[in-house]
């Protein structure tokens, strides 16, 4: 399944290149997402979803196939499995970066493929939740940059010796149908050949990741979808928050 979104980001390219590839930075932008690890060039986050009371978590692995930054695009293969549903996610995203005046363009090409129970929803489904969570982060890293610009901005007032205290990053705010609307996502064909790109060594992160709040899956899809059909909606949208987190890294 092709899908594609894009979004703008209210910021130059080469800002908005660095933020988009400080993983550490910019995972806590998507709802439940986490990064947990690093072992090479692979990237290990779970992402923390919720339906009701019961609080689920699911683990997923992403790996650079290629990252120009003179283009200012990037490719990542990611995998995410619910072990609940016995479902299995595989995507190959594609980001491009283009510059807009002012802001920055974004286009995220996914080739998504699905096995199991997660394979039972249709393409309209899978585009609509790929589409709430993009707008939610979109929300996320807009407030992200806002505040490092007011950061900037604002003149140094700590006394000799004081240690500076980091800005708290923004709480997340929640899905609207507007902030929705403003996430374009429709079917694609374009065909992704990624280049390959040189391994890094294993690092570790810099300091453990805050533990993410869950995401709340039936303020995400809505209310009306069928009990019967929970848990693999369950799967769908962990699997595609690990998906949206991913682009993030490009």
């Amino acid at each position: 399944m092709k899908i594609t979104n894009e979004f703008a980001v209210n910021t130059p390219i080469e800002r908005a290149w660095a933020v988009l590839t400080d993983l550490e930075g910019i995972a806590p932008c998507l709802p439940g997402a986490q990064l947990t690890g690093v072992d090479g060039d692979v990237y290990q986050g779970k992402v923390k979803v919720k339906v009701g009371p019961v609080i689920s978590e699911f683990a997923g692995t992403a790996q650079f196939v290629e990252k120009d930054d003179a283009r200012y695009r990037g490719v990542i293969d990611a995998k995410g499995r619910d072990a609940r549903s016995a479902g299995n996610a595989a995507a190959l995203v594609a980001a491009q970066l283009r510059p807009d005046g002012d802001r920055t363009l974004v286009s995220v090409d996914t080739d998504l493929r699905i096995s199991g129970r997660l394979a039972q929803f249709g393409g309209g489904m899978i585009k609509e939740v790929s589409g709430k969570l993009l707008a939610q982060f979109v929300i996320n890293l807009e407030a992200k940059l806002a505040a490092e610009e007011t950061g900037r901005a604002a003149p140094a007032a700590e006394p000799a010796g004081t240690p500076a205290v980091s800005a708290a990053r923004p709480e997340p705010e929640p899905v609207t149908a507007a902030s929705a609307a403003a996430v374009a996502t429709t079917s694609s064909t374009t065909a992704v050949e990624p280049t390959p790109v040189e391994s890094p060594a294993t690092t570790t992160l810099a300091e453990p990741a805050a533990e993410a709040e869950a995401l709340d899956l039936l303020g995400i899809a809505g209310r009306s979808i069928s009990k019967r059909l929970v848990p693999v909606l369950v799967g769908l949208v962990a699997v595609g928050a690990v998906i949206a987190w991913l682009v993030a890294r490009r």
